[in-house]
């Protein structure tokens, strides 16, 4: 372990001070547990394991930000002790609303479910974003775009269109690929992965999927420039400005690979996702889904009753809660199985993400008209 100097040590602490003064923030001991015999022992019990846990989500806050400010080396993987602190925490809580109900408050402005997530909490999140995008920062050599969501979107499209999709079809690849960016990366370019060595880019993939992604890209490419000739001119311009570094820091090559890697052969059953999903964020988390569990999603596309497949297989169910699906408190932890449309309610903390890309692309198209 890192020894921290005295001026790490005390800006650790000035952290620390200041987060526990954010407003919302409370006394880890809470009222009712102040109360001896109030509670049963198992409501003790949940109740400690919530303060607990949200002294220990606190703790490795301040322990980042200290080492942040500080300019220490941070250890392989910063970013996964502080996402275990958050499950902790919103699991914890979610057993404590669950044996006592009245525990459950307002609404968040996360959108979160109150019975999983206390308001009060608010500015902790807040912080865990905030290290997240410092720790994520995109390298310095990487290639922005000054259009990065228009990049997605139009890529989508043409992809769409070389599959033989229709205009409205087509449409919804665009939006349903613009919900991908934003669940990968909040809508952000060229970013690392705090809890990962292998994912990096605006799609989060891995050096294979890339160069995956680039050879169905040379195959389908053809047939974009038969249509639209000014996508394959950006793509040659970007081509050429990322010939000699890794393809996944220059936005639009990332954007192109990671889409044709993954998604791409999916785009011609999107008529039929549409059909089955009304609502576009579903629309986006089915394809988030391609992402995460890409086989037993296409399964229960293919089966012909995709809200009704069941998923059992142990493997799979974690994967989905290492992706924040199922992951929170003893009853959801507990599942063995669930079917294609309790996994897709069950995908709640991607709503706000999906939302900010539905708005993001309804600006396109008006902009565009």
């Amino acid at each position: 372990m890192t020894t921290r100097s005295r001026a790490g040590a005390a800006k650790a602490a000035l952290a620390l001070s200041v987060l526990l003064a954010l407003p919302g923030s409370f006394s880890l001991t809470s009222a009712a547990m102040a109360q001896p015999g109030a509670l049963t022992t198992q409501q003790s019990d949940v109740l400690k394991a919530y303060d607990d846990a949200l002294s220990q989500f606190k703790s490795i806050l301040t322990e980042r930000r200290g080492q942040i400010n500080s300019k220490e080396p941070l250890p392989n993987l910063p970013g996964q002790a502080l996402y275990l602190a958050r499950v902790q925490m919103i699991s914890t809580y979610k057993d404590l609303t669950d044996e006592l109900p009245s525990r459950i408050g307002r609404p968040n402005k996360f959108g979160l479910p109150p019975a999983y997530f206390d308001a009060d909490a608010e500015p902790l999140v807040d912080e865990y974003r905030k290290l997240f995008d410092i720790m994520e920062a995109a390298p310095t050599n990487a290639q922005k775009s000054a259009t990065p969501f228009k990049d997605v979107a139009d890529l989508a499209v043409a992809i769409a269109r070389a599959k033989g999709l229709d205009a409205a079809s087509a449409d919804a690849a665009g939006r349903i690929s613009l919900g991908l960016f934003f669940a990968e990366t909040n809508g952000n370019q060229n970013v690392g992965n705090a809890r990962s060595n292998t994912y990096k880019g605006s799609l989060q993939t891995g050096p294979s999927e890339d160069r995956n992604g680039r050879r169905k890209w040379d195959a389908i490419k053809p047939s974009i420039a038969a249509f639209d000739p000014q996508l394959i001119a950006r793509d040659d311009k970007e081509e050429a400005r990322a010939r000699d570094m890794d393809h996944r820091f220059n936005h639009w090559t990332a954007v192109r690979d990671g889409l044709m890697n993954a998604h791409a052969d999916l785009f011609p059953q999107i008529p039929s996702v549409v059909k089955i999903l009304k609502d576009p964020i579903d629309q986006m988390k089915f394809f988030e889904l391609i992402q995460i569990v890409p086989t037993p999603t296409r399964s229960a596309l293919n089966s012909g009753r995709l809200l009704d497949y069941r998923i059992s297989d142990p493997r799979i169910m974690r994967y989905l809660r290492n992706n924040s699906i199922f992951a929170f408190g003893r009853a959801d932890r507990a599942r063995t199985s669930a079917t294609f449309r309790e996994i897709l309610d069950a995908m709640w903390l991607f709503n706000k993400k999906f939302e900010r890309a539905l708005a993001e692309y309804e600006a396109l198209k008006a902009k565009k008209s």
